[in-house]
């Protein structure tokens, strides 16, 4: 990895770090997509029931939540080049772990850990190697990058595990190897705020002051529970899908709800793209009447019987979901580096979106445990998330 000391933030958009953080990215979201459905499809070949699905992702999201007061200060206090490095490592040792016959939940929670770790750094990374409404387009590429992973990763998952498990592990683990691989093309700049405490207590307590001070900031509690709810349904939706395909479309592969996550995936990477150039940090609200709009097309969703409809809606509901996050993203980065950090506070908002899986996936496990029709589900999930986010724009509005 190529030492620098000076700081990379007047780099254009399209330089070499940025090229190689967009390239590693993209390869460990891919192992990330595709391991979902591989994992799911290895539940299955061993008879898990139908709810022991969600907790698997679960045990993902718990990760991030046990891990959140330590790896901000991890991602700032380090090159987080070579933070992101040794998280993809452990990524590929979680991975490796599962192709080689071990517990898939604990497998698939050590992938988590690594996770919980990468975040930050690739986040907060981006506020190192460009500045301003750029950063807002840096965004829109790094959102870009990672929802083209999530098409090719997704398919490439369900077709692979249809076809072979082992081959589809198999290529889980050298999407981690080769993200590893680009981590060493990422330049090392100086870490943003080396020397704090590695004492466990005293990190928790620098992490819970960080969060107290980004609520305590109008603009970045509106970020957080903005992203917060969006991923915590975003997740949710996928394994929505993996239950209202049979029910809805009498389609039983493995193969189909990875389509149709894909056509979610390219929406997103349209609505980035919109957004990174047409909403900058002075005018994020613009993005508040999408997030309405993803539950209204959400419930139209549950309730098709039609193939082309369900993919029509989801590349819809994919390019409202872009536009609504980017923004939101971006203004946490911009304000989290003056204050806490980037690392912190992506950190934070960790802590509050993977609260929000956990919180959704938990409903949701509990609605399939006791019977409820998958239909059901999504209108009702629909209804909430379009109802949750109008909540949120007029308490907006009202606190300007």
């Amino acid at each position: 990895m190529a030492d620098t000391s000076a700081s990379a933030s007047g780099q254009t958009l399209y330089s070499r770090g940025m090229m190689a953080v967009i390239a590693a990215q993209f390869f460990s979201a891919f192992g990330d997509n595709a391991l979902l459905f591989v994992t799911l499809a290895v539940l299955k070949a061993r008879f898990y029931p139908d709810w022991s699905q969600p907790v698997l992702q679960m045990a993902f999201v718990a990760a991030y939540i046990l891990f959140a007061p330590f790896v901000g200060q991890v991602a700032d206090s380090f090159a987080k080049g070579r933070v992101m490095m040794g998280a993809n490592a452990l990524k590929l040792f979680g991975a490796g772990a599962i192709c080689f016959g071990f517990n898939p939940f604990i497998g698939y929670m050590l992938v988590g850990i690594g996770a919980a770790a990468y975040s930050p750094a690739k986040y907060g990374i981006l506020g190192e190697l460009t500045t301003g409404d750029r950063l807002v387009k840096a965004n829109g590429l790094m959102e870009s990058s990672t929802i083209a992973a999530i098409l090719l990763g997704s398919m490439a998952g369900g077709v692979l595990a249809d076809w072979s498990l082992t081959a589809a592990l198999g290529v889980c683990v050298l999407a981690y190897a080769i993200a590893v691989a680009a981590n060493l093309l990422i330049p090392r700049l100086a870490a943003a705020r080396p020397g704090h405490t590695w004492h466990p207590a005293a990190m928790a307590h620098g992490f819970f002051a960080a969060c107290a001070t980004l609520w305590r900031d109008g603009e970045m509690r509106f970020s957080l529970l903005g992203t917060s709810l969006f991923w915590g349904a975003g997740v949710t939706l996928r394994f929505l899908l993996v239950l209202w395909v049979p029910a809805a479309l009498g389609i039983t592969d493995n193969a189909t709800p990875t389509y149709l996550n894909a056509a979610v995936a390219v929406g997103i990477v349209v609505g980035a793209g919109a957004a990174a150039k047409l909403v900058t940090l002075k005018t994020v609200a613009r993005c508040m009447p999408a997030g309405v709009l993803i539950g209204v097309a959400v419930g139209f969703l549950a309730v098709q019987n039609a193939q082309l409809p369900s993919y029509l809606l989801l590349a819809l509901t994919g390019m409202l979901g872009g536009f609504f996050v980017v923004p939101l993203n971006a203004l946490l980065q911009d304000r989290g580096k003056k204050t806490v950090g980037a690392g912190n506070a992506i950190a934070v908002q960790n802590l509050g979106e993977n609260a929000a899986m956990l919180l959704m996936l938990a409903l949701y496990s509990l609605a399939v445990k006791v019977g409820a029709p998958a239909v059901g589900i999504g209108v009702g999930f629909g209804a909430l998330f379009a109802l949750a986010i109008a909540a949120l724009w007029y308490w907006k509005r009202r606190c300007r």
